[in-house]
């Protein structure tokens, strides 16, 4: 995915800016504004002089090089940093063999991936809050339109007791309001430059280093870390797994859409369009095509983040296979995850919702999805033990006779002695749920200042 040249699926389980991001150009790109930066940063620290940080930066631009070139020479060098330094120097020495002198200097080659692939992420995150901004605005106008709309609770997939889409939607929402505060959270710890020599002591540039961090940090807009951290890899683990926290939450969203979606069910549905969801053979279908992308990702993205969990073991100052591990997981993760929020948010943005089908689906359960709240009005009265028994065979009667539950309990003598005359009717009022879930909605989008 990571290719230009495998683009067959990318409309499907990306979006254009995350493949930008994460795109061969993106890599050398970043790559060359950590030699720019550098360049500018000694130059401003007194070591190079600020004609030679012209001249490097003049040739700092990533259309100038070949990554097919590049790759090639990856596949011997290592890593890519090192041809691109090579070519670099290259450039400048034709025109200014004194500005030559200090290309890549006091760095190493890990020095400009790591630093290349943080600007990378910078670029990813700035996309994905977007797209994810776009989600929770459309689900906090759904959970405040549907706050009171009953539907059917369901667990293990079997209708439980009643509640409202307003209060399944808050749900989605409340977990993705925590995702977006781990994404802010995680931009001041894994945004920051890696600078550190050979061994990560900036021994090259001698008691100006840190200065020459401080400066590097200004010219790219990225945080200071307290040290370099060539074998200390939990930032970019970090970044992968709240990504992947992401990607499971929207996997759960596309999974209650798709089953609410089923034409057995048929309370909501994704938004239609001409050629969307269709099949080949089936005329008829209308199929969770986002919510089918959604899973995709969250079956696919926890692999890769065990990958960058596993590559945190790095040996002694630089690590043997860890970090070149990250190089296409990472942006493979915030790809993946980034095409199912997108796809997610079109969703959210333009969901139908058929009330009159959630109503009814509540009905055909004959009142039987009101036996918990039963129970548990009837537990202080005559034991709980006592009142789940009487209920559990009263519905059990009441299923294999195929009648109503409130029937069935209207004939049960051993209720008489506990409920009031006309109790028993309030009791499978299902607005008395419906208000408990309502109320729900309306805290936490308060809380949310919504």
């Amino acid at each position: 995915m990571s290719s230009e040249g495998r683009v067959l699926f990318d409309s499907l389980f990306t979006t254009e800016r995350l493949r930008a991001a994460a795109s061969d150009q993106a890599r050398v790109q970043g790559m060359l504004d950590f030699e720019g930066a550098l360049a500018r940063a000694t130059a401003g620290a007194g070591i190079a002089p600020s004609s030679a940080a012209a001249s490097i930066a003049a040739h700092c631009r990533a259309q100038l090089y070949d990554p097919a070139a590049l790759g090639a020479s990856a596949a011997l060098a290592g890593n890519a940093a090192i041809p691109l330094v090579r070519a670099l120097t290259e450039r400048v020495a034709a025109v200014d063999a004194l500005a030559a002198r200090w290309v890549h200097h006091g760095a190493t080659s890990q020095d400009a991936v790591d630093t290349g692939m943080v600007l990378q992420l910078r670029a990813a995150l700035d996309a994905l809050d977007d797209d994810l901004g776009r989600l929770v605005g459309a689900l906090a106008r759904l959970a405040r339109a549907h706050r009171a709309t009953p539907m059917a609770g369901r667990t293990w997939l079997q209708q439980a007791e009643p509640t409202t889409l307003g209060l399944k939607v808050a749900g989605w929402l409340d977990a993705l309001d925590r995702h977006r505060a781990r994404l802010g959270e995680l931009r001041g710890r894994a945004l920051v430059v890696q600078l550190g020599g050979p061994v990560g002591n900036l021994a090259a540039l001698g008691d100006r280093g840190p200065r020459v961090v401080e400066l590097l940090a200004q010219h790219l807009a990225l945080g200071i870390p307290a040290l370099p951290w060539h074998a200390h890899r939990d930032r970019l683990a970090e970044a992968g797994a709240v990504l992947g926290l992401l990607a499971g939450t929207l996997g759960k969203v596309a999974r209650d859409v798709a089953l609410l979606m089923q034409t057995e069910v048929g309370e909501a549905f994704e938004p239609d369009a001409p050629g969307r969801g269709g099949s080949s053979s089936m005329p008829q279908k209308r199929n969770p095509l986002s919510a089918a992308v959604a899973g995709a990702a969250a079956l696919r993205v926890p692999a890769l983040v065990a990958t960058l969990l596993g590559a945190m073991v790095q040996e002694h100052e630089r690590g043997l296979g860890g970090g070149q591990a990250e190089w296409e997981t990472l942006p493979q993760i915030w790809m993946l995850t980034g095409g199912a929020l997108a796809q997610m948010a079109s969703v959210a943005e333009g969901l139908e919702v058929d009330a009159g089908r959630m109503a009814d689906n509540l009905a055909c359960a004959s009142g039987a999805v009101q036996a918990g709240a039963l129970a548990a009005a009837l537990a202080p009265r005559m034991g709980r033990e006592a009142a789940h028994g009487l209920l559990e065979r009263a519905a059990r009667r009441a299923r294999d006779a195929r009648r109503p539950l409130r029937d069935e309990l209207k004939d049960e003598p051993s209720l008489r002695s506990h409920l009031a005359p006309g109790e028993l009717e309030e009791l499978f009022d299902t607005n008395r749920s419906v208000a408990a879930s309502a109320a729900m909605v309306d805290r936490l989008l308060e809380r949310r200042g919504g």
